[in-house]
């Protein structure tokens, strides 16, 4: 939604310039990362900002490490989130995946060019070109995150971004 997008954005800024944040960790509530955009949004009239593709890139950009904890699911734009933060941690049973493509949309915020950066041309072209879903083990194997874990996602993130 337009709310959790300038949430988003705001928090990145905030954390960008307060000298005590030392890490940003993302991730989502109710044991799910983001399952993306309602798509229901996109036959309603434009509206000023909102913009995915420049939030993910201002994650991507920021000076101080952030971690995406992965819950559930992370999906369409929810995936493209998790893939501007520098590192990435799944619960074992989470499962990632751009499946706009099935309903004949391209992810919209680079993740047709972060994927494949991230995990290789010929995995990331299946995972865009099918839509299908990958569980964290399958996901830890191909590098789209760095750590699964069986306890609690975000303590780990936060141990993560600790760490580093």
């Amino acid at each position: 939604s337009l709310a959790v997008l300038q949430a988003l954005e705001d928090g990145l800024k905030k954390a960008d310039t307060d000298p005590s944040v030392k890490a940003v960790m993302i991730c989502g509530e109710n044991g799910k990362f983001s399952a993306g955009a309602d798509i229901r949004g996109f036959s309603s009239p434009k509206r000023h900002g909102g913009a995915l593709g420049p939030i993910v890139s201002l994650i991507e950009s920021s000076e101080k490490p952030v971690v995406a904890a992965i819950e559930g699911v992370a999906l369409g734009g929810g995936l493209e989130v998790a893939l501007g933060c520098h590192y990435r941690i799944a619960h074992v049973k989470a499962r990632m995946g751009l499946p706009e493509v099935t309903i004949g949309l391209l992810p919209g915020a680079e993740g047709t060019q972060r994927l494949p950066r991230l995990i290789g041309v010929p995995a990331a072209l299946d995972m865009i070109t099918t839509g299908k879903h990958i569980p964290a083990t399958e996901a830890l194997k191909l590098g789209l995150v760095d750590e699964i874990v069986e306890e609690n996602t975000i303590e780990a993130a936060i141990r993560l971004a600790n760490k580093v």
